[in-house]
């Protein structure tokens, strides 16, 4: 085991799984259960759907094979992902280079729809649920298994089909200079968790410590540049890989929806998040203002995100939950749209849309089937409407399953990262 694993594995695999007693499993499926019935998701994959699904697992290399001609061939390309260590899936990937003039930075994202499309049962069953829904030990995926966790996932050291997003970026505005989309073949050099990529950007012997100081050398460039353009930031205390990935995929998703919108003026399924009304606004900083040890600078007041970002940076720690609690209050729900206008108001972009996670999310499926095709679905306000409903239905579930797994004594967080084991008492 490499020192980063070990690191990893510290805090979530050092102390084994969460144990249990067979009185309470039955109490938490049951749970599960009840609250699956109440918000209408559906757990178990109907038989023609995981038959359908098991036929394209046969021969994956086979089917590579066969196609690599038809496709940019990224074999050789440095790629690693970097996900939670508890993810099952990984649907996306990075590669970068920096050139005497720019920075390249490509999103490798799986190409769920070279498998699911809109006449194979997986799509119906993905519209059906929407999403994938992350429970503390426990997944519901929108895709079977066979798919989520295999032949679609960018395993390190299988090839694998994807979409991948080429970004060609001004080195000193970090804007898109060009813009490429299009079908490859990659092979992840490795699967990194946030904890190993942590590690790696502090260790120069380490493998992919380069790309990784790179990266986020680029990944900050991004994310200071978007908080002085306004877009609101409730973390200010995110860890370097963590900023990787968010900004990395922001980078992505927002150049995929430029293309969609601006050179091909489609109809997709963008992301659209509404602004508090002006008083909603005043009360959330009026309440932050009033917080004991905590003073919004003065010459923040005009843009409300601004404010919230720098009195973030300066708040005592014990404020902070407080503030963010203070701006989600009045905060309205994101909501998929087959429009964009309106814009997204918390990252601040005109435009913006869902890309990077197809395997978990059906907006994002759906963006890869009209980018590849061209071709919109012709109930696409409906699939807005189901993806958006979804969502809610997927947070309230988490939500309240995290509150039963505080209410019979277990760590919902502990439950995520180590699992649960159950034993006889």
């Amino acid at each position: 085991m490499t020192e980063d694993t070990q690191a990893a594995a510290g805090t979530a695999e050092g102390q084994g799984p969460v144990e249990i007693d067979e009185e309470l499993a039955r109490h938490l499926e049951n749970k599960r259960e009840e609250l699956f019935e109440k918000l209408e998701i559906r757990d178990g994959f109907p038989e023609d759907v995981i038959a359908e699904a098991e036929e394209l697992a046969g021969d994956v290399q086979g089917e590579i094979d066969g196609e690599i001609d038809d496709r940019a061939d990224l074999r050789e390309l440095t790629t690693w992902t970097t996900d939670p260590i508890d993810a099952q899936d990984f649907d996306d990937a990075l590669s970068i280079e920096e050139r005497e003039e720019e920075y390249v930075l490509w999103v490798h994202i799986a190409d769920v729809t070279h498998y699911v499309h809109p006449d194979s049962a997986m799509w119906a069953e993905a519209v059906e649920r929407g999403n994938t829904v992350y429970l503390p030990g426990y997944t519901i995926h929108m895709l079977p298994p066979v798919l989520a966790e295999s032949v679609c996932s960018l395993v390190p050291g299988e090839e694998r089909f994807a979409h991948t997003v080429e970004m060609h970026l001004d080195k000193e505005t970090l804007s898109y200079e060009e813009i490429d989309i299009y079908k490859s073949v990659i092979e992840s050099d490795e699967r990194l968790t946030y904890a190993q990529a942590e590690n790696r950007l502090d260790d120069p012997d380490a493998p992919l410590h380069e790309e990784n100081r790179l990266v986020y050398e680029v990944a900050d460039r991004m994310h200071e540049i978007r908080k002085e353009d306004g877009s609101l930031v409730l973390n200010p205390s995110r860890d370097r890989a963590h900023t990787i990935i968010e900004e990395c995929m922001l980078k992505a998703n927002k150049a995929v929806t430029h293309e969609l919108m601006w050179n091909r003026g489609v109809e997709a399924m963008y992301r659209v998040h509404p602004q508090p009304t002006p008083d909603e606004w005043s009360k959330a900083l009026q309440e932050i203002q009033d917080l004991d040890g905590v003073s919004i600078p003065g010459e923040a007041w005009d843009d409300p995100r601004k404010a919230v970002n720098a009195t973030l940076e300066e708040a005592p720690g014990r404020q902070l939950d407080k503030i963010q609690w203070a701006v989600m209050k009045v905060m309205p729900r994101a909501k998929y749209m087959n429009d964009p206008f309106g814009g997204h108001h918390a990252l601040n972009f005109e435009i913006y849309g869902h890309f990077t996670s197809p395997i978990r999310r059906l907006s994002d499926l759906i963006n890869h089937w009209i980018v590849y095709k061209n071709d919109v679905p012709e109930n696409l306000v409906a699939l807005c409407d189901r993806a958006s409903d979804k969502q809610k239905a997927a947070e309230q579930c988490e939500r309240e399953y995290k509150g039963f797994l505080q209410e019979v004594g277990l760590d919902p967080m502990a439950v995520n990262n180590r699992g649960i084991e159950i034993v006889d008492e």
